[in-house]
Parts: structure tokens; C-alpha cells; sequence
């Protein structure tokens, strides 16, 4: 899936892989980040949605 994103977080460094989504955080694989709750949290450190940036792997 080449289209899939990959989103850092910038307080910890946790990585949030669009074709992995998070699933034992809640997020089903292939979940676009835009679909991801807005009250979804890092489950490194806590940090919100706006704490997190688009990256290239």
C-alpha cells in the first residue's frame, strides 16, 4: 500500500503507521490518520493528535 502514511510523534518519537493502524489502542489497520479520533492519545506518552507530524519513512 504505497499511498498508506506514516505520522511521528513529537513528544516521544512514537510512530503511527496508517497500514498498520494501532490495534490494540483502538485503531484498526489501514485507518487514515484523518479518520483517527480527534481524542485519540499516544499510547507512548499520552500526547494529543496535534502533537503528531506527517514523516517519510
Amino acid at each position: 500500500m504505497s499511498d498508506s502514511k506514516t505520522w511521528m510523534c513529537l513528544i516521544c518519537g512514537w510512530i503511527y503507521d496508517e497500514a498498520q493502524g494501532s490495534p490494540e489502542h483502538g485503531i484498526p489497520p489501514n485507518t487514515p490518520w484523518d479518520q483517527v479520533p480527534m481524542n485519540w492519545t499516544c499510547p507512548e506518552c499520552g500526547a494529543r493528535k496535534e502533537d503528531f507530524e506527517l514523516v517519510q519513512i
